[in-house]
């Protein structure tokens, strides 16, 4: 555990069932972690980004990573802040490593496009 009380910490890259959006199955796959860890503590519940390969048909703000071994990926992916979800915390799978710093920023950046203001 964190000493915010839950295991992730934003921008971990994380496993989890990630929700098919036309469909009624999940599918295990990467995640980012968005929420702070104020959050986590207070609810157990993460936001998380979906990451999916970037051979994927690219969709408006993905953010390719640029550190995969850092993150933990096996191959070239993106960060897809047009599909986020929440999660309880105790449903995440396993760690696998951190969104590097240099993509941090895009992704907040994509975030607020996705969101009314």
């Amino acid at each position: 555990m964190t000493s915010s009380g839950s295991r992730f910490k934003p921008w971990d890259v994380v496993v989890v069932p990630f929700p098919y959006s036309d469909q009624a199955t999940d599918k295990v796959r990467p995640a980012v972690v968005l929420s702070s860890p104020r959050h986590m503590q207070g609810t157990g519940v993460c936001y998380l980004a979906m990451v999916t390969s970037a051979a994927n048909p690219r969709w408006p703000g993905d953010v390719p990573v640029s550190n995969l071994r850092g993150a933990g990926l096996p191959a070239p992916s993106v960060v897809r802040p047009a599909k986020i979800m929440t999660l309880n915390d105790s449903r995440i799978v396993k760690r696998l490593g951190a969104l590097p710093k240099a993509d941090q920023s895009h992704v907040v950046a994509a975030v607020r496009v996705f969101l009314a203001h």
